[in-house]
C-alpha cells in the first residue's frame, strides 16, 4: 500500500488522536475507580464511653478499621495505670492494625520563646510515646495561639514549624500541620498549607479535616490545589446547617452522609491529585457518646464508607 504525501503525514495525526483517545479513556475508568483510601477510628469518637484504649484497639478492628488514631492523653493515662508501650504496640498489630496518627497537644507555634522551647520538648516526648507504639505521624494543631491570641506572621509560623519537624527527624515521627477553623492562627487552608511550603522540610505535610475547613471559612475547591502527596491523614466527619457557621462547635459534627459537607466534591478532589491516605473518622457528639460503642464505630465506618462509594458511582 502506498501513501500521498499529505495521507503520510496526517497517519501521525490521527494515530495521536487515537492514542489520546485510548488514554482519555484510561484516565477516565481510573478516576470513577473507589480509591484505596484506609480507614481510621479517632478515638474522640468514643471517648465519652471511657473504655480505654485497650478496649478501643478490639472495637476498631472488630468494627473492620484499618488503623487507630489515639490521643496521647489516653495513652498517658494507660501508662499510669501499668500498661506497657511496648504491648500495646504489639497488641495494635496483632489486630491487624497499624497507629495512622496521634493527637497530641505541644505549643510549638507560640511567640513566647521558653514556652515554645518547652512546647518542642513536649512534641518529643509525645513522640517517644507514639515511636513506642508503632505510630509514625501526629497532629500538629496550632494550640497555644488558637484562642485570644494575635496572628503570627506566617514566615515565624513556617519556622516554627520547621523546627517541630526536626524533632520529629530526631524520633521518626512526623508531625502534620494541622487545619483548627475556630483558630486565631493556622485557621484557614491557604495559611496551613503556607507554613507546610515554606517549612522547607521533605516531610512537611497538612492534616486537614472537613468540618474545621467549614469552621475556618475556606471554600473546600482549595483542596484541588493540594498534591495527596501532603497529606497523610484526613479527618473525616460532616456537619449540619444548624447551627451556622459562626457557632457551630466540634460537638455539632455528625456521621460522614449525614450533613450537608460536600463530601462527593471533597474525597473527588484529593483521589485526583494521588491522596492514598487514610480517612480517619473523628467527632466529638456526646449524642453517640451515650449509645453503645461498638455500634457507633460500626455505624462510622459503614457510613463513610458509603460517602467515599457514592462519590465515585
Amino acid at each position: 500500500m502506498t501513501f500521498s504525501r499529505r495521507e503520510f503525514l496526517a497517519a501521525p495525526v490521527v494515530a495521536g488522536a487515537i492514542a489520546a483517545t485510548q488514554t482519555g479513556v484510561a484516565a477516565e475508568s481510573t478516576t470513577t475507580a473507589t480509591p484505596k483510601f484506609r480507614y481510621c477510628l479517632n478515638t474522640s469518637t468514643i471517648r465519652g464511653q471511657n473504655l480505654g484504649i485497650v478496649k478501643e484497639v478490639e472495637l476498631a478492628a472488630k468494627a473492620g478499621y484499618d488503623g487507630i488514631e489515639p490521643w496521647i492523653r489516653e495513652l498517658d493515662t494507660f501508662v499510669k495505670d501499668g500498661g506497657s508501650l511496648k504491648d500495646l504496640g504489639k497488641r495494635i498489630a496483632d489486630h491487624g492494625l497499624r497507629v495512622e496518627s496521634a493527637i497530641g497537644f505541644a505549643n510549638w507555634i507560640v511567640d513566647d520563646d521558653a514556652k515554645r522551647a518547652e512546647g518542642l520538648e513536649t512534641a518529643k516526648r509525645d513522640m517517644d510515646i507514639l515511636k513506642q507504639i508503632g505510630g509514625t505521624h501526629i497532629a500538629a494543631p496550632p494550640v497555644g495561639a488558637h484562642r485570644d491570641s494575635e496572628k503570627i506572621d506566617l514566615f515565624k509560623v513556617a519556622a516554627r514549624y520547621q523546627a517541630l519537624l526536626e524533632v520529629g527527624d530526631s524520633i521518626g515521627v512526623i508531625p502534620q500541620a494541622e487545619v483548627w477553623g475556630f483558630s486565631d492562627n493556622l485557621s484557614r487552608l491557604g495559611e496551613t498549607m503556607f507554613a507546610v511550603i515554606e517549612s522547607g522540610h521533605p516531610n512537611a505535610c497538612i492534616l486537614p479535616d472537613v468540618y474545621h475547613i467549614y469552621k475556618g471559612g475556606s471554600d473546600f475547591a482549595g483542596m484541588a490545589a493540594i498534591a495527596g502527596s501532603a497529606i497523610h491523614c484526613f479527618h473525616v466527619n460532616d456537619y449540619p446547617a444548624d447551627p451556622p457557621r459562626d457557632t457551630i462547635s466540634d460537638k455539632d459534627r455528625v456521621y460522614p452522609g449525614d450533613g450537608i459537607a460536600p463530601l462527593s466534591d471533597i474525597f473527588q478532589m484529593i483521589a485526583a491529585n494521588g491522596f492514598a491516605g487514610v480517612l480517619s473518622l473523628e467527632l466529638f457528639n456526646p449524642g453517640y457518646w451515650e449509645l453503645d460503642a461498638e455500634q457507633v464505630v460500626k455505624t462510622g465506618l459503614a457510613k463513610t464508607k458509603e460517602a467515599v462509594a457514592r462519590a465515585f458511582s
